[in-house]
């Protein structure tokens, strides 16, 4: 299988503003995407990847915060608990990070790589992780969490 290092989209982009379609079914052209986006993750030095990021309107995720690769299609919270603040960066928004509160604990619903329906519960950065990449599949960055202030710094980026 051929693997493509991708392009990451940065802050200023369209696409990462833009809300990403559902998958209807993880087939071959899906897998051969989520092997790309894990190498360009991985090539950029980054724990988690979302399709808009490398300029593709889709509901998919990659992660990987050395547990191994996770790949989500279609990836929706369906609880949250707990809280917890920590500081962000993100591939797209290169230079800038920003201290966000987010759920500690979520279950997430989502199609794997064998396009099979799993409900499982995540913690601690992982938890975070796959929330920060759920965002990027509605069009929001982390400088969203900042306020006007932050905004008109990245537009300098």
């Amino acid at each position: 299988m051929i693997i493509t290092k991708l392009k990451i989209r940065t802050i200023g982009d369209q696409c990462l503003r833009e809300p990403s379609a559902p998958i209807a079914e993880v087939g071959l052209p899906e897998k051969m995407l989520i092997r790309s986006m894990i190498a360009t993750m991985k090539s950029a030095q980054g724990i988690g990847l979302a399709a808009p990021q490398v300029g593709i309107n889709r509901q998919l995720i990659v992660l990987d915060v050395g547990q191994g690769p996770l790949a989500m299609a279609n990836p929706e919270i369906t609880t949250t608990s707990g809280e917890a603040a920590m500081e962000e960066g993100c591939l797209s928004v290169p230079g800038q990070n920003i201290e966000i509160t987010r759920p500690y604990q979520i279950v997430v619903r989502y199609l794997d790589i064998e396009n099979q329906q799993r409900e499982e519960e995540f913690t601690d950065i992982l938890s975070r992780a796959i929330q920060h990449e759920i965002d990027h599949l509605h069009g929001k960055l982390i400088v969203d969490y900042a306020g006007d202030k932050a905004m008109n710094n990245s537009k300098r980026l």
